[in-house]
């Protein structure tokens, strides 16, 4: 945390977010062993009297997953962890009150969402149809970090907001989970070093302006430079940018990430790794504008996956962004896919994850 100047002593607004972490509630004090590091709730899926359907996103895509985990018998829904929803103290340690106030504006929520109709209705019904599933998504993924340091890896089945930052959303992400998971993580799991890997289709503006002179934080993003959200100056913060055309294909776009995932290695070791895997990277996605196959999708998850397991680094997945009604079998055959190269195991032992070794597990705050 940052120090207030030459007094050694945490800054009144630092000392304010410390204090929220601490007391937060979405760490979940029971952890059972029989369940597996997956997160979801069926609050995640969006219905919305079709208006919904105004945007390309399937906003059933997390539920679909999970149906298509279960019917592959990879998981039941007893074995899945459901989050709280992020209350407004959690959300105030990225955000201002400022922003949080703004989102009581259902013109405003229509402008991130992209969906113009919602402008016109009652912003009660919009905080319950739409912004009560995005903070349940949040606390998934925050929750999702504890899961992965404790057991190696998780999986939160919704999240990837990262077009929002502190003050602004946008492209359909209203709340910033991915630095809020990073700001729990660095108080309440006692690590110093994060790595984001954001593999989204789209450049992470969101992530990007809000660690961007952060040392504790590397980011690397590969994304079509051709498309939304063209942030020249959130650019400036990424560690290791890799800009794709459009029209890239499944071959050139693994070659890439296999020299990313290279140079990342040699640069920065990080004690956690948030995987920001968005499914618009695939072949006929209307927004991502990428030619990827399903086949490279399972690759592409399978070398991040792989890079984390060699070095023995706690990882966190979470899904993103992804505008065709196969995204959603996409990432379930890619999950399927992981256990099947054995990178995760859904099979509870009551182990310790073979990926968590003495030497390079941070640990939790005493009493946490």
């Amino acid at each position: 945390m940052a120090a207030a100047s030459g007094s050694g002593a945490p800054s009144a607004v630092e000392a304010l977010r410390l204090r929220r972490i601490l007391c937060s509630r979405l760490y979940l004090d029971d952890i059972p062993s029989s369940k597996a590091p997956v997160v979801y709730s069926p609050a995640y899926d969006i219905s919305f009297n079709g208006i919904e359907k105004q945007h390309p996103f399937d906003s059933a895509k997390w539920g679909r997953v999970r149906s298509f985990l279960e019917d592959a018998e990879l998981l039941q829904s007893d074995r899945i962890f459901e989050p709280l929803e992020a209350s407004e103290d959690d959300l105030l340690v990225v955000h201002s009150e400022s922003y949080l106030n703004s989102l009581k504006s259902s013109e405003k929520v229509a402008r991130i969402v992209e969906v113009p109709a919602v402008a016109l209705l009652p912003n009660l019904l919009v905080q319950q149809k739409l912004l009560y599933p995005f903070r349940k998504q949040v606390g998934g993924s925050v929750l999702s970090a504890k899961l992965a340091i404790e057991r190696g890896w998780a999986i939160n089945i919704g999240g990837g907001f990262h077009h929002c930052s502190a003050e602004e959303g946008g492209g359909f992400c209203a709340y910033a989970d991915i630095s809020l998971c990073i700001h729990f993580a660095f108080i309440r799991l006692n690590i110093s070093r994060v790595m984001i890997i954001d593999l989204d289709a789209h450049q992470g503006n969101g992530h990007e302006k809000d660690f961007g002179s952060d040392g504790r934080v590397y980011i690397l993003d590969m994304y079509n430079s051709g498309i939304y959200p063209f942030d020249h100056v959130a650019k400036k913060y990424i560690d290791q940018k890799v800009e794709l055309d459009s029209g890239t294909k499944t071959e050139d776009y693994l070659e890439n990430l296999d020299k990313a995932l290279k140079v990342a290695k040699g640069r920065f070791k990080p004690q956690l790794i948030v995987y920001n895997a968005g499914t618009d990277i695939l072949d006929g996605d209307p927004l991502g504008r990428l030619k990827v196959t399903p086949e490279g999708v399972a690759i592409r998850d399978e070398k991040v996956f792989g890079f984390a397991k060699d070095q023995n680094i706690p990882l966190l997945m979470l899904t993103s962004g992804g505008y065709t009604k196969s995204s959603a079998r996409v990432i379930a055959d890619s999950i399927i896919n992981l256990s099947k190269k054995n990178l995760i195991d859904t099979v509870i032992s009551g182990e310790k994850s073979p990926w968590i070794v003495a030497e390079s597990y941070p640990g939790q705050v005493s009493g946490m």
